[in-house]
């Protein structure tokens, strides 16, 4: 934070933040709406309200809300690195950017070490491919992380509206709420809920969150060749052992917990607005 408070200012901060807003809009929308559509197909009575279901339900919401965004994902992160790289890059240069950038094939150590193996000396690729740098991770972290944060924000709900704490912990229903509704939660009990969930599935899914951000900054840094899952996992390995593979976990709970409470504290709040 101070490096980049002494090259950018307090705005560095916020780099990326732009594309951060354009991209949670359709994230957020279509992640809390295929859950209900998930959960209603796989739940559709109270003996299958079961920890599986749950987790699948959440797990597969979060892998069909970033199949839709996750190039803005992408220009978000690439946003977020280049603090201090050639000035302040509009999210419309970065976009430019990341389009024309032309990475090398696959190496051995020994080609790359010779003087005539060059990125420019190889057939390089560009274009929209370059907007799907770590994916693969991406969606194998989703599974976990959006699987065990419902899950876990369910349970606890659960939990918070047991009888014997329910004076304390849950509101009156609705009169007009729909039928099986559970009753509402106070808020502190909503954003504790909200809380561990996301404690949890931040944990859970970190090391591909790592190395999904080492694949997606992959044109920016080292020789700009794509790195597949196993090739990323093994440089981190390399570098700083298992440790590097929680680099940073304690500014994501910083971030995720607050995040997740909120989201979940608004969500369930304006459903009830909305007589949902």
């Amino acid at each position: 934070m101070k490096e980049i408070y002494a090259h950018d200012g307090f705005n560095g901060l916020y780099r990326g933040h732009s594309a951060t807003l354009f991209r949670i809009f359709p994230y957020a929308a279509i992640k809390f709406l295929a859950y209900e559509q998930f959960r209603a197909l796989f739940i559709r009575n109270k003996k299958q309200e079961v920890p599986w279901r749950r987790f699948v339900s959440g797990a597969l919401a979060g892998v069909t809300a970033v199949v839709f965004t996750y190039p803005l994902e992408v220009m978000r992160v690439r946003m977020a690195f280049e603090t201090k790289r050639e000035g302040h890059s509009s999210m419309t240069a970065i976009c430019r950017q990341i389009y024309r950038e032309q990475p090398g094939p696959k190496v051995s150590p020994a080609s790359a070490a010779s003087p005539d193996v060059t990125p420019q000396a190889v057939a390089p690729r560009s274009g929209l491919v370059n907007f799907y740098r770590g994916f693969s991770p991406t969606i194998l972290g989703m599974l976990p992380y959006a699987g065990m944060s419902f899950l876990t924000h369910d349970t606890v709900g659960d939990l918070m509206r047991h009888p014997s704490i329910a004076i304390y912990t849950t509101l009156p229903q609705r009169k007009k709420a729909p039928k099986g509704k559970p009753v509402p939660l106070v808020s502190w009990a909503q954003l504790t809920a909200g809380g561990i969930a996301g404690m949890i599935s931040q944990t859970a899914s970190y090391p591909l969150e790592i190395i999904r951000r080492r694949m997606q900054v992959g044109g920016a840094v080292g020789d700009g060749r794509r790195l597949r899952i196993a090739e990323t996992a093994a440089l981190i390995f390399r570098e700083r052992g298992i440790p590097g593979f929680f680099v940073g976990i304690t500014i994501g709970y910083v971030k995720v917990i607050p995040m997740v409470a909120v989201s979940f504290y608004v969500y369930e709040r304006t459903k009830g607005l909305l007589g949902i």
